[in-house]
């Protein structure tokens, strides 16, 4: 015995559905699928089929159109494209089952098994079934065939045709009998029941039958089975009206350029639709023959894959309807299918008599529409076979009102577009071809002067055109007859109505607005006012549910409130002014732009940002097209009342870019203009300083690179106008008086080799009239001098070389007498964070109104994050969080409420979008502006520091307006409690007071300095060593000489008693001897405790860093000498000398002079002050030593 085996593959995987015994042969038949990703992401089957076959084909069961045998699979061309969804193999025959309820059949016809008579075939013919039969399984036996089909009713029925054994008692010997060669319904099958699947083998068939309880098999059965009949129906109506219209030549001509469109998008979403009920129609058969779990059936598990393929078959519908295609369309149909339309009344039920055949060509296609009654009524029924409690019925229930509500929903739009299509034919204005749109859909119209234009004209007449997608305003003379001379359409999307009850327009006044018109209309009655208001008000919302991308609409059966006031919509200005031609796109309130949105210009103008009454407001990004340039500028940053204004940056086309702030579309306030990175080298510059009206004027720094200078001065008009300073990239120094852009006046010139002018000045380093000429060797040369400096002077006067004595009392003019006084400086950008807390002036405000601005500003930023293109990390995140609680502190400043301050003031200055971080940001910003670069000279040290010293005054000033119980620079907190937070340790040891009480000294500098100086370290350090250059040689020479001697050797030449020289140190923990040739070993805790000065910013910071060393030396000693010992200055200088010489800190001198200047002096008294003196004296010291 062989077997023969029948499967499915799809995509090379085998699948296996039954095995069958035969005497003489092998085959096998397959069926390949090809899946797409929907149809895999949907679980539904797959329509896209594929026959493979091999094996024994002496009987042509191959169907390849041979006899011949196959090793290997190959596919039957014949049956692509066909649908196959089952197949099944008896001994010399094949059979195949389509989605479309045929039956094809190859191989031997012997007995009748192919189903038709005496037809043997080698290729795949379709079996001879009566009109009307559905089949939907199939099983093949030995020599015999079993079909499962639908009849006239829901109950299937069994066909079968082959050989027809008859029954013996003899089992092993049945008596052979005749057979049919057509199928044949068997007349018992009534009796078996609701059977659900067939088998066949051998010379047995055998039938699978389901116990119909509660009705729900026989419902199942009414479902699949009017799927079936519906599946076959719009597959007739593709092949055989859909693709000979399509493929007429002349339909395209017939129909027009937009019709032809339409009807395509028509024919393809019937063809989605068709494909959709073909697979649902499959689904049900596997489902009648599987588990028959409600949660499994796809009506209900994928109910928007249904109702989505409706809806987009339903809109193409309507829209043809409503531009007059179907009236088009007759003339070819009839062409092609008769003036009656014969074939399209044989597929239409029920049956309708008298139907033109406008009417039939309609009815067709709504027809696949109207099956979604279908589903609801047979989802009903399903429903009722369950308990109301039990999960199955709420499925079956919210699918029913799905279905029930998409089925009302298809039949108002065809109402709407049937109005819709007979109000464009009985329609004669002009242009009416502009407003006829495929979408749009015809809600009411006041062609009976139901509604009217307040203050018309005595011979004008109004009609008003409400559409679901615009409101129309025709103005003619002859409205009755529908003839006008011009019209208006005006976007619901961005169209509000209000009603009013002025006494001046009566109680039946609506007024209506839009972007760029506001008129009011009345109604002729109270009822129609209420209907005109309901009906606008209901497209408003229709439209606003649709958005901006969406094809349907949403319907509403009863009336939800009125339209938002603010709403997402796009609209093009049209009227003549700054927005004519503009598209804007965005959130509207009443007409106006309003929040965030886009504003496009035809040539190419942007801005994008946010809006304020129809003006920009807020934060924008702006970008212009340069003609003449052919660039683009743009400008980001703060618009007010449609101008620029606030903090912004502004790319010019001609490559210069300005930061900083605006006021009326000009530059003002605190700004810096770069140039010459587009623009040519010549003009290659930076300037930062304070602007009005777009021009400088004030005081600014302006670093000119193509000349190799720099500027520090003031500013009038653009030009360098006052006192100023001017630093050449040769140490060329000039400070005086500037006018007209020019050095006029008196002023000093300062060169690199200390040489001095004091004198009159004509223009840039042009001497002209008297002054003094200090030579560095103390000479000096007073008259009356010209010409211009380095190209050779006239002099006419006096030269003077003093003695000695008088050399070191005469005075020489230094840096600095005739610059910008500190306090000057920057005053745009401290008038800047002022107006950012609400005050006019600094002080000029309320301080709880300050605190209300900060956390606005830091609101804003965290909402703008998401649409910056910079994220913040989390901490960044969580600090601005932070920061938007307004801290409470009422009464005097205690204690625990100062070091909260001090903690919010280090949160404050480290983020840019609090005011205070954004001034101490802006602050560093202009400071390494002047003083790196050309301004990097030492002749700058004192101004720098002064610089610094009136940051910290004017920022101790806005701290104490945002925290009014602060007392004043110098006042004193006691401390109720001995313990500090462990986070701000560091902090407070530079304000912890060293009297008896204790407290806490309120300064400027310990307040402001420990976040601002780390900021400015570098380029003030550098000034420092400038300034220090000399004697930190001396000094580092000696260093390097005298670091070459060994401890024990060092400390002798130093003069160190040799009881304070340790004997043994310890290494690791293990005790070793102080040898002579020891060297970096003692005092080494001392030594490595001082070299951290160089790592430290602050000057409390380096303070405590000595005093430190002063620990360290004074514990070796007590592990050496005793706890009792005390030291006297004499035993002291010269080991700290020693320590301070093997720590080898390369810049000691600018260290001692940076905390000298800048350490608060409450810090200089005291043991701290000491300490700091004692320092100072070893490096003094150093540089005198002399090794012998």
């Amino acid at each position: 015995m062989n077997r023969l085996h029948t499967g499915y593959f799809y995509n090379g995987i085998v699948s296996p559905s039954g095995s069958h015994r035969t005497n003489h042969l092998r085959a096998v038949v397959g069926a390949r699928t090809t899946t797409t990703t929907s149809e895999c992401r949907n679980l539904l089957p797959s329509l896209y089929t594929e026959v493979w076959s091999w094996g024994r084909g002496q009987e042509g069961q191959l169907g390849h159109g041979d006899y011949l045998p196959r090793l290997q699979p190959l596919c039957i061309k014949s049956l692509s494209k066909k649908e196959v969804v089952k197949i099944t193999a008896g001994a010399n025959h094949s059979l195949a089952l389509t989605a479309q309820c045929q039956v094809y059949s190859w191989g031997s016809d012997k007995f009748g098994q192919l189903g038709r008579i005496n037809a043997p075939s080698t290729v795949p013919n379709l079996a001879m079934i009566s009109e009307g039969i559905r089949v939907w399984d199939v099983a093949a036996g030995q020599t015999h065939t079993l079909l499962l089909a639908d009849g006239d009713c829901y109950q299937p029925i069994l066909y079968y045709s082959g050989e027809q054994v008859l029954e013996s008692t003899d089992s092993a010997h049945p008596l052979s009998g005749t057979y049919t060669q057509t199928p044949t319904l068997l007349p018992f099958c009534m009796n078996i029941g609701y059977v659900s699947k067939v088998f066949g083998g051998g010379l047995n068939c055998l039938a699978l039958a389901d116990q119909n309880a509660m009705g729900f098999i026989a419902t199942i059965h009414e479902l699949a089975s009017a799927e079936r009949k519906f599946y076959c129906t719009l597959s007739k109506v593709k092949s055989e009206i859909l693709s000979p219209l399509l493929a007429r030549a002349s339909l395209a001509l017939s129909l027009g350029q937009s019709s032809m469109l339409l009807f395509q998008e028509m024919a393809g979403s019937f063809s989605k639709l068709c494909h959709l009920t073909g697979q649902h129609s499959v689904s049900l058969t596997n489902f009648l023959q599987r588990g028959k779990v409600i949660k499994t059936l796809v009506l209900i598990k994928n109910t928007d894959l249904f109702m989505d393929t409706y809806k987009e078959y339903c809109d193409p519908v309507g829209n043809f309807l409503v531009m007059g295609g179907f009236q088009s369309l007759l003339k070819p149909s009839q062409e092609c299918f008769g003036k009656k339309l014969e074939l399209i009344q044989t597929l239409l039920e029920p049956k309708e008599k008298n139907t033109s055949p406008y009417d039939l060509l309609v009815n067709l296609f709504y027809m696949p529409l109207q099956h979604l009654h279908g589903y609801n009524r047979l989802l009903l029924k399903l429903a009722h076979c369950f308990e109301v409690n039990t999960e199955e019925y709420e499925w079956l229930q919210n699918g029913c009102s799905k279905y029930e509500d998409l089925a009302r929903l298809v039949s108002k739009q065809r109402r709407d577009a049937e109005a819709t299509f007979s109000f464009w034919r009985n329609f004669k204005g002009k242009n009416s071809e502009s407003l006829r749109k495929p979408s749009r859909r015809l809600v009411c119209e006041s062609s009976n002067k139901a509604l009217t234009l307040q203050n018309a004209g005595r011979f004008s007449a109004s009609w008003f055109i409400l559409f679901s997608d615009v409101l129309v305003h025709a103005q003619g003379t002859i409205p009755s007859k529908k003839l006008f001379s011009s019209h208006y359409v005006y976007p619901l999307a961005t169209l509000w109505v209000e009603p009013i009850s002025d006494e001046s327009v009566g109680q039946h006044g609506l007024k209506l607005t839009t972007p760029e018109d506001n008129f009011v209309v009345l109604a002729t009655s109270p009822l129609e006012k209420g209907k005109w208001l309901r009906a606008i008000n209901q497209a408003i919302e229709d439209v606003l549910a649709l958005g901006l991308n969406g094809r349907t609409r949403v319907s509403r059966s009863s009336q939800k409130g009125d339209p938002p006031v603010s709403r997402t919509s796009t609209y093009t200005f049209s009227k003549e002014g700054r927005l004519k031609d503009a598209t804007y796109e965005g959130r509207w309130v009443s007409g106006k732009p309003h929040g965030k949105g886009t504003l496009k210009w035809p040539e190419g103008t942007v801005y994008c940002g946010t809006f304020k009454n129809g003006l920009e407001d807020g934060f924008g990004d702006f970008m212009s097209p340069n003609t003449t340039l052919n660039k683009f500028e743009r400008y980001q940053g703060h618009w007010k009342e449609g101008k620029i204004h606030g903090f912004g940056t502004f790319w010019y086309a001609s490559g210069e870019v300005y930061e900083g702030s605006f006021r009326d579309n000009m530059c003002h306030g605190h700004g810096m203009l770069r140039s010459g990175k587009l623009a040519s080298p010549s003009s290659s510059s930076v300037f930062v300083g304070q602007w009005v009206q777009g021009k400088r004027t004030g005081y600014g720094v302006c670093d000119d690179f193509s000349r190799g200078e720099k500027y520090m001065g003031m500013w009038l008009d653009d030009q360098r106008h006052g006192v100023g300073v001017v630093i050449t990239q040769f140490g060329m120094y000039y400070e005086g008086i500037f006018c007209n852009n020019k050095m006029m006046g008196n002023g000093t010139l300062l060169c690199d080799d200390d040489t001095v002018f004091e004198g009159e000045f004509l223009e840039d380093w042009t001497l002209c009239g008297k002054g003094v000429l200090f030579m560095p060797n103390g000479d000096s040369l007073d008259g009356v001098f010209d010409g211009h400096w380095g190209a050779g002077l006239r002099v006419a006067g006096t030269f003077t070389k003093p003695f000695e004595a008088l050399r070191r009392e005469r005075k020489i003019p230094v840096a600095g007498q005739h610059a910008v006084p500190a306090e000057e400086k920057w005053k745009a950008v401290f008038d800047e964070c002022w107006s950012r807390l609400g005050c006019e002036g600094p002080g000029e405000g309320v301080h709880e109104k300050a605190w209300e601005n900060i956390a606005i500003a830091l609101t804003a930023r965290h909402r703008q994050q998401r649409y910056s293109p910079e994220e913040l990390s989390r901490s960044q995140t969580k600090m601005l969080e932070s920061l938007e609680v307004i801290p409470q502190h009422v009464g005097p400043v205690t204690a625990d409420s100062y070091n909260s301050i001090r903690r919010y003031l280090l949160k404050a200055c480290d983020t840019p979008h609090h005011p205070l971080g954004w001034l101490l940001e802006t602050l560093v910003t202009v400071y390494r502006m002047t003083y790196v670069g050309v301004g990097s000279n030492r002749r700058f040290l004192q101004q720098a520091v002064e610089e610094i010293q009136s940051y910290l005054t004017r920022i101790f000033k806005i701290v104490r307006f945002l925290f009014p119980g602060l007392p004043e620079d110098g006042g004193f907190i006691l401390d109720s409690s001995s313990s500090s937070d462990e986070g701000t340790e560091s902090l407070n040891s530079s304000t912890h007071s060293e009297t008896p009480q204790q407290g806490w000294l309120v300064s400027s500098s310990s307040l402001i300095l420990p976040v601002l100086l780390p900021r400015l370290y570098p380029p003030l350090f550098t000034l420092y060593t400038l300034e220090k250059e000399r004697e930190e040689e001396v000094y580092w020479n000696c260093v390097l000489r005298l670091n070459k001697q060994p401890d024990l050797a060092l400390l002798a030449f130093l003069g160190v008693q040799q009881k304070f020289c340790p004997v043994s140190i310890s290494v690791l923990g293990e005790k070793k001897q102080v040898l002579p040739c020891t060297k970096d070993a003692c005092f080494a805790t001392a030594v490595e405790t001082l070299q951290q000065i160089s790592t430290a910013f602050t000057p409390s910071d380096k303070l405590q860093v000595i005093q430190l060393t002063f620990e360290e030396i004074t514990q070796d000693m007590q592990a050496l000498l005793g706890q009792d010992f005390l030291w006297c200055m004499d035993d002291l200088f010269p080991i700290f000398l020693y320590v301070v010489l093997r720590a080898r800190i390369r810049n000691l001198g600018s260290e001692v002079s940076l905390i000298e200047d800048l350490t608060d002096p409450s810090l200089q008294l005291g043991q701290l002050g000491f300490m700091l003196t004692t320092l100072k004296a070893c490096y003094n010291q150093i540089q005198l030593e002399k090794t012998t």
